[in-house]
């Protein structure tokens, strides 16, 4: 068996203390008592439990107690396993959640306190709200939405090191990909290269890979078994998770020989990417690092026009979200690049697509993904 990522060891109980410590110091100067935190990347970053979306559950974060988690009983030696508090509460799949977590608060004095929801969060709908803001009828609510997404925009070492796993197992998905996409190989057998390989090396999701092929491509294509002819390309862009840590890359493949055209807009586009990436420092204004790949994409007659964006976060993410756009590169983004802050960021032209996983250091961005930039063949 060939040598697999190294794996670097779990975070520790200090990681998890650093960002409770943190999260309590935002809590004081709103005046928040209790957090309901229901976001599952928000409750794996802060306790380092992940649960399933079947049902509601969260994680309760007062500024003097352990945190408490009310989880689905069947959760419970999944928890007892991975999370780094050992306070919980279980429900049965025959009780409703939103109950059980509103006697949890009441039961451990917060049923008057000014409690704290993320309203920007996918799991709790209105109605949700609503039956908390029914159930704790002495409690004030206050919005806490985007203050967690921002906390965790710049990653620590040990985060960066997952995401240098991640990005590895991205480096070498697609590699696995480009070495059975020929003419005559049906598309499923590229995604099942890209998708084993993915898994053998540590990936921990499931969607672990988009792919594209034909005449032309697309990022969010469905593929149909299509079998690869001469002159198709192939689009591969593996997004595994390693520890809920995301890394993508997008790499392009001709089947047979490319166009000169082809190479010329290849070759074109990763100089553009490397004059973007020189500018990925701390202080640096998103605007201005999303300005020079584009104004030199269209300058260099490769669109007709460019309205995406460039680039966003990434760091812990989970469904229903398949992107974090907590942070985006567009031509009005109001806001200046930190250094450890790490971002996807890809363009594409002419139906060849690239994309590199960047931290952003005080020298530049710097490349986590390393497979070797150019048109494939």
């Amino acid at each position: 068996m060939k040598h697999l990522p190294l794996a670097p060891p779990p975070f520790p109980i200090e990681e998890y203390h650093s960002r409770l410590a943190a999260l309590r110091s935002i809590m004081a100067d709103r005046r928040v008592d209790l957090l309901i935190i229901d976001q599952s990347e928000h409750r794996a970053y802060f306790s380092g439990f992940w649960s399933t979306a079947a049902m509601y559950q969260a994680l309760l974060v007062s500024r003097d107690q352990e945190p408490v988690a009310v989880i689905r009983s069947i959760d419970s030696p999944s928890f007892s396993a991975s999370s780094r508090w050992g306070d919980c509460v279980t429900f049965s799949d025959s009780e409703n959640p939103i109950e059980v977590v509103a006697e949890t608060i009441k039961s451990r004095g917060f049923g008057a306190s000014v409690i704290g929801i993320e309203r920007d969060s996918h799991f709790l709908t209105l109605n949700r709200a609503a039956e908390l803001d029914a159930l704790l009828p002495e409690a004030k609510f206050t919005d806490f939405s985007k203050i967690m997404w921002e906390m965790r925009l710049v990653k620590s070492q040990l985060e960066i090191a997952c995401l240098k796993v991640a990005a590895e197992i991205c480096d070498r998905a697609a590699a696995a990909a480009f070495k059975v996409a020929e003419a005559g190989v049906n598309e499923r057998e590229v995604f099942a290269a890209m998708t084993s390989e993915a898994w053998r090396c540590g990936a921990d999701n499931a969607q672990v890979a988009v792919l594209s092929c034909g005449a032309t491509t697309s990022f969010h294509a469905s593929f149909s078994g299509r079998i690869l002819e001469q002159g198709d390309i192939v689009f591969v862009e593996p997004v595994p998770h390693f520890r809920g840590y995301t890394a993508r890359l997008m790499r392009p493949k001709v089947i047979g020989a490319p166009t000169d055209q082809q190479m010329r807009t290849a070759e074109t586009m990763i100089r553009i990417q490397d004059d973007q990436f020189r500018l990925m420092k701390p202080g640096a204004n998103a605007r201005d690092v999303d300005r020079v790949l584009r104004e030199e994409m269209l300058a260099a007659g490769l669109r007709d026009s460019y309205t995406g964006i460039t680039g966003y976060t990434l760091g812990l993410k989970c469904p229903p979200r398949t992107s974090d756009f907590t942070r985006v590169f567009l031509p009005n983004s109001a806001w200046q690049l930190e250094e450890n802050q790490v971002f996807h960021m890809y363009t594409s032209a002419c139906d060849l697509p690239f994309s590199e996983t960047v931290v952003v250091t005080p020298d530049g961005g710097k490349r986590l993904t390393e497979m070797e930039r150019k048109l494939f063949r």
